[in-house]
């Protein structure tokens, strides 16, 4: 199984329980095949580099998860499919990737104690 991380944007005319119900849908396709979620974080709302679609904030979300290399490629016809996804980005980490992952998610843990 291989590590990956992927980061999408969500249109920012959604409210938060629209938010959390697409976050639900990706992390729900990825358990479906078979893959661990290791970590999500939410960002939250967040000012664009360039507008997209006219739009100049939107909802940020980082999901890392293990699994397959055919998964992606489903996960990313799902973010075309969905008109809420603005922008999407996997990336496939390789094993310093996955340590500084580790190493960030320990910084940002002891930062909100």
């Amino acid at each position: 199984m291989n590590n990956y991380e992927t980061v999408f944007i969500l249109t920012p005319v959604l409210s938060d329980a629209q938010v959390e119900e697409a976050v639900q849908k990706f992390e729900n396709l990825l358990k479906e095949k078979g893959c661990e979620i290791v970590a999500k974080e939410k960002w939250g709302l967040k000012k664009l580099a360039y507008p997209i679609q006219l739009k100049k904030n939107g909802f940020y979300t980082l999901i890392e998860f293990k699994g397959e290399g055919d998964v992606v490629a489903e996960l990313e016809l799902a973010f075309k499919r969905d008109e809420r996804v603005i922008r999407y980005l996997t990336t496939k980490l390789d094993k310093h990737a996955v340590d500084y992952a580790v190493t960030r998610r320990a910084k940002v843990k002891a930062a909100k104690a």
